[in-house]
């Protein structure tokens, strides 16, 4: 097969730090080939510069044989290349056929052709089997469909080369299995993509052949067929890494969190009991209820009935800053609309929640700041350089990993983590699961919303199953399997009397 790709000794340094050393890059005609490696570790910036959004110091890039010398994006458009980053780059207040002609609109007689733009879109989706109207506004679509649209608008200029960075991270299983149905079919028309995604079951059942690379330097390449997670996972964080279980059974202290038949968008008569030092795994098809029901509870979205206890006490939360106050944090799903601050540095988007909370001080304490925020870098693992350095500048598991060193700060009983390892790589999600495991031995209580269920098994004590917006069932550790979550997910065991649970001795 030939190359569409080669990029051949790519070098690349910010402010004197070298990102890539060196590294060679090819991708075939028709061919998925997986890009991985360690938040960091060079793959974004590599994206990038094939992308025209960087300029490379040093090396070669040819593309369908041709090659690109001083890129801008709208060369690499030109070409063929198109890049869904996995920060999503659509404008919630145009219309959905509005953002795939965006720049490149269609006029008749001086005027846009609304008529063939609106047409043009819903033959691709109905090419693709997409169901999106086209007339929508895009701040009606859920992030999943948000995510194909970005697909589709890629794919409508006829890109010969589909970057896909993470694209799965909102996407419902049967979502996902659609999106791999349109690569496979665009596969095999020819087109070529490079797939960045840390889903090992991902990687080895859309991609062909995969590429490596740690600390900017590439360190493995191969068919993938003649591979297995834990080599690839080996190359990626350049040790023996363990999947092991860190779990240990805990005694667990009084009840600080109970929900009593709790209403509001998107979910109804949600019921649990959550004590001291508990982890909760919190799972369900996309749309479940899930992510609603910890909004509610932190004071993003109203409550509509029911009521909320802390500590024995009913409490009105009702607003954010009401919630925080009660010892309540949150990391938000959808971390570029609902956490990160692109324009405040590494050490503002690290301190802003606690000094929310303590109005009462405005001072802030620069010398104190600076200290804490290094002492997350190396709790964390955070890749950054420096603190006055923008949150924009790190890859998207580090800027993940800046917001759960914010919420860390505020020292909250009740940590609500929604999808907390969204875009992270294996080894910082181990990172991640010890985390949460050693916060809850230290008395903090922790609800963790994810659709995957080995990290419910690598840290939970109970799992709670959502269907249609309420509680399915309440799983014991020893009942949580993939087969049992899913059985209640999709509600294929019915008529079952949800369990309620009470503190365990």
């Amino acid at each position: 097969m030939n190359n569409i790709l080669e990029m051949t000794g790519i070098d690349k340094s910010f402010f004197g730090v070298k990102v890539l050393d060196g590294v060679d890059f090819s991708v075939r005609s028709g061919e998925v080939h997986a890009l991985l490696g360690e938040n960091g570790a060079g793959k974004s910036t590599l994206m990038n510069i094939l992308a025209g959004v960087y300029t490379r110091d040093n090396g070669e890039v040819l593309f369908d044989g041709k090659p690109l010398i001083n890129t801008t994006v709208k060369m690499s458009e030109h070409a063929g290349i198109a890049f869904v980053h996995q920060e999503l780059n659509l404008f919630n207040d145009l219309k959905v056929y509005e953002n795939i002609f965006l720049r490149k609109e269609l006029t008749k007689y001086g005027v846009l052709d609304k008529r063939e733009m609106k047409k043009r879109a819903k033959e691709l989706f109905e090419h693709l089997g997409v169901d999106i109207d086209p007339n929508a506004s895009v701040s009606t679509l859920d992030t999943g469909k948000k995510q194909l649209l970005e697909i589709c608008k890629a794919l409508f200029f006829k890109a010969k080369l589909l970057i896909l960075d993470e694209p799965t991270t909102a996407l419902s299983n049967e979502e996902i299995e659609h999106l791999f149905s349109i690569v496979n079919q665009l596969k095999e028309e020819g087109t070529s993509f490079i797939f960045i995604s840390h889903k090992m079951n991902e990687i080895f059942t859309i991609a062909d052949r995969y590429t490596v690379l740690r600390n900017g330097r590439m360190v493995g390449v191969g068919n993938i067929s003649d591979t297995d997670p834990e080599s690839v996972t080996k190359l990626m964080v350049g040790s023996s890494y363990s999947a092991a279980d860190v779990y240990e059974t805990r005694v667990l202290g009084e009840e600080v969190l109970r929900l009593e038949n709790l209403s509001g968008e998107g979910f109804h008569d949600v019921s649990m009991t959550v004590h001291k030092g508990e982890v909760i795994g919190l799972t369900g098809l996309k749309g479940a209820g899930v992510s609603e029901t910890m909004q509610a509870i932190f004071g993003a979205t109203p409550i509509k009935s029911g009521a909320v206890y802390l500590n024995g006490k009913k409490v009105r939360v009702g607003r954010i800053h009401r919630a925080m106050k009660n010892g309540i944090g949150m990391v938000a799903a959808n971390r570029k609309e609902n956490s990160i601050i692109p324009a405040m540095s590494l050490l503002e988007n690290n301190y802003i929640a606690d000094h929310t909370i303590t109005l009462a001080k405005p001072l802030i304490e620069r010398k104190k700041e600076i200290k804490r925020f290094y002492d997350n870098k190396e709790l964390l693992n955070i890749k950054a350089n420096n603190h006055a350095d923008l949150i924009t500048s790190l890859s998207g598991g580090n800027q993940q990993k800046v917001i759960l060193a914010r919420w860390l700060n505020t020292n909250a009983d009740i940590l609500l983590l929604d999808n907390p390892t969204q875009g992270i790589d294996v080894g910082a999600k181990a990172e991640i699961y010890k985390l949460i495991l050693q916060l809850a031995e230290q008395g903090k209580t922790i609800l963790v919303n994810t659709l995957e269920i080995p990290e419910v098994q690598k840290v939970a004590d109970k799992c709670i199953v959502f269907y249609h917006g309420t509680i399915k069932a309440v799983l014991d550790r020893k009942d949580i399997s993939e087969e049992m979550v899913m059985l209640h997910a999709t509600n294929a065991i019915q008529n079952t009397e949800v369990v309620r649970y009470e503190k365990q001795d």
